[in-house]
């Protein structure tokens, strides 16, 4: 345990993050049936280290919102490449990716919440959701969420609308 959660300060450590992405990315891919539960294992194994070498110097617990464009998972017709480099570990070529992944995905992992969206349009769906020991303002803070939602012409699928007479 570090010396910041002894005190009852933020964690540094961004393992249940990177655990709920890995997860989330692993079951997509078992969910097609192509991928063998060894070769599953393997996956995420690289990814889960990947992905901890990438955000080693960009996990800030005490601002959340502080580079997560930069943690950022990001499919749109383009292959996301800490994906594909886990991918290359199990033999999975970027074809084969393109057929068992969504074309458009984002996965948002930050400190204390990992959520995901499909679509452009998609709902936005929280997968781990943890709470700070201290309080976290996001106000005026330009996430990678919040970016994706400027410009939206079309209302999230959260919102359902109603036309009564």
């Amino acid at each position: 345990m570090s010396q910041s959660q002894r005190r009852g300060g933020p964690r540094a450590d961004m393992v249940p993050e990177i655990a709920a992405a890995v997860g989330f990315v692993s079951s997509l891919l078992r969910t097609r049936g192509c991928v063998s539960e060894q070769q599953l294992q393997v996956f995420s194994g690289a990814l889960r280290e990947a992905l901890a070498e990438h955000y080693k110097h960009h996990w800030f617990p005490e601002k959340p919102f502080k580079g997560s464009g930069y943690r950022c998972i990001r499919i749109n017709h383009k292959m996301d490449p800490i994906i594909s480099k886990a991918a290359s570990q199990i033999g999975l070529s970027l074809p084969q990716l393109y057929q068992l992944l969504p074309s458009e995905l984002t996965l948002w992992v930050d400190p204390y919440e990992v959520s995901y969206r499909i679509g452009e349009d998609g709902s936005i769906c929280v997968l781990y959701e943890a709470t700070a020991s201290k309080p976290v303002s996001s106000y005026g803070m330009l996430t990678c969420k919040n970016q994706m939602m400027l410009g939206r012409t079309s209302p999230s699928k959260n919102y359902i609308m109603t036309v009564s007479s």
